[in-house]
C-alpha cells in the first residue's frame, strides 16, 4: 500500500489537505478509475462497432468490472463504517455525493471517469446490455476515495451539550 493510498491518522477526522501541491491523496484509486473505464471502452467500442471477435470478450469484461465493483463497494463500506465507529460523522450523501470534502482536482478525476463511464454504457448498451452495470466500478472508487481520505466531521454525542 502506498502512503497516498493510507488511510487518515487514527481514523479520526483528519485535517491534514486531501492534496497539497502535485501530490494528490489517493492517486491509486483515482488511476484505477480510469483504467477501469479505459479498459470497459477498449472492449464495448469494438463490440458496438459490430467486431464480432469482442461480443464475448465484452460481456465477459463488463461482468467481471461489475464483480469488482461489488468489492470495491463492500471495502468503501468497511472503511466508512470503521471510521464511523471511531467518531467521524459518515453519512452515504457525503460519502458518495460530496466525497468528504475532496479537492477539486479529485472531484474532477473521479466524476469525470464516472461521467465516461455512464456514456460508454449508454452508446454502447444495445450491443451488450451488461454494459450498464459497469458504472457501479466508478461509484464504487468515489465512495472508496471517500472513506480513506474524506474528512468528516466528528459525529454528535447524543445527550450531548453543543458548544
Amino acid at each position: 500500500m502506498a502512503d497516498d493510498d493510507a488511510p487518515p491518522g487514527d481514523g479520526s477526522t483528519d485535517q491534514r489537505p486531501a492534496s497539497t501541491g502535485r501530490a494528490i491523496a489517493g492517486r491509486g484509486i483515482i488511476v484505477a478509475s480510469w483504467a477501469g473505464d479505459g479498459i470497459f471502452l477498449a472492449t464495448a467500442v469494438p463490440a458496438a462497432a459490430g467486431v464480432e471477435s469482442f461480443d464475448d470478450v465484452a460481456v465477459a469484461v463488463t461482468l467481471v468490472l461489475f464483480f469488482l465493483s461489488l468489492a470495491i463497494w463492500a471495502w468503501a463500506f468497511a472503511v466508512a463504517v470503521a471510521r464511523s465507529a471511531q467518531g467521524d460523522d459518515i453519512a452515504v450523501a457525503n460519502l458518495f455525493g460530496t466525497l468528504g470534502g475532496a479537492p477539486r482536482t479529485v472531484i474532477v478525476h473521479l466524476y469525470g471517469a464516472l461521467t465516461l463511464c455512464v456514456l460508454v454504457a449508454i452508446g454502447t448498451a444495445a450491443a451488450n446490455p451488461f454494459g450498464v452495470l459497469v458504472p457501479m466500478l466508478p461509484i464504487g472508487f468515489l465512495g472508496l476515495w471517500a472513506a480513506r481520505h474524506g474528512t468528516f466531521p466528528p459525529r454528535a454525542v447524543p445527550g450531548a451539550r453543543q458548544a
